[in-house]
């Protein structure tokens, strides 16, 4: 099968190798969070409000939305609802709050009344050089002269320089597939923060692109070589702050668990190094 690369694995194997294997080898998963199942409500929220006419899209009508979309999701994933039930610290009501304060704090940000998006929650995928990217684009806005500007939702706050990086490495992939399937460079790349009201706009250029292209590629390559010599080395940074498995990472005293026969494989198999998903991404 042809290789395929994500960008949520893409951006592991950048930030550590031994993350990648994690997740894509030892198929390790993070705790489920109240913040995480906040954030793809408030994503499934916006995502179904454009449903309703232009006229309709008010901060009422979003919040309307809230529970019969946490139901939708609780319907497929029980776990997110007992989660938030059994948290000790955190009621549900509270919970409930914090998720509308997300959603109207984006009609501070954008005026969903004058938006008609051409796809929300679009899947992307194209071949480059016998390389699959594939992802999940929030919302692709098109302009009557063709001008796409790709927007993603981040529910939390906007990260200081050091780690805004990450962010538009993700958007510049999804630029990338984008351009490679409709030979038009984005005319715009769209942050958007709730947590602290902030939109990070980036105007992208071929060469940006090109750039994410070797980029990606030398990821790949990189990827490749780490699956043939099973060398999944940490690397260290800020980041590992919030890692989920620092228990089993050797700079953090921890061992991690034996590599599975046909590892390597398992890294090269696209179903899981190009696994892409509206939560992931």
């Amino acid at each position: 099968m042809t290789p395929a690369l994500s960008p949520s694995r893409a951006a592991d194997f950048k930030q550590c190798p031994l993350l990648f294997r994690f997740r894509t080898i030892d198929k390790l998963e993070g705790p489920p969070s109240p913040a995480a199942a906040r954030g793809t409500l408030v994503h499934a929220v916006l995502e179904h409000l454009f449903e309703l006419p232009a006229a309709e899209r008010t901060p009422a009508a979003a919040v309307a939305l809230l529970e019969p979309r946490w139901r939708a999701l609780v319907e497929e994933r029980p776990e997110l609802g007992a989660m938030i039930a059994d948290d000790e610290q955190l009621s549900e009501e509270a919970w409930f709050a914090g998720a509308q304060t997300l959603v109207e704090q984006w009609f501070d940000l954008e005026d969903p009344t004058r938006l008609e998006p051409a796809a929300r929650e679009l899947y992307v995928e194209t071949e480059i050089e016998g390389l699959t990217l594939r992802g999940y684009v929030d919302r692709l806005d098109v302009a009557p002269d063709g001008a796409m500007r790709v927007v993603d939702y981040k529910t939390g706050r906007s990260p200081s320089e050091l780690f805004e990086a990450k962010a538009l490495f993700q958007m510049k992939f999804y630029a990338l597939v984008l351009w490679r399937l409709h030979g038009e460079v984005p005319r715009m790349l769209q942050l958007v923060y709730l947590g602290n009201g902030e939109v990070v706009r980036y105007v992208p250029d071929e060469r940006d692109l090109r750039a994410i292209e070797r980029n990606v590629r030398a990821i790949w390559d990189a990827v490749v070589r780490a699956a043939q010599t099973g060398d999944w080395r940490p690397r260290t940074s800020r980041l590992c702050d919030w890692c989920d498995f620092r228990e089993y990472c050797p700079e953090w005293g921890g061992t991690p668990p034996p590599l599975p026969e046909g590892a390597g494989l398992i890294a090269l198999d696209p179903v899981h190094s190009g696994a892409a998903s509206p939560d992931d991404e």
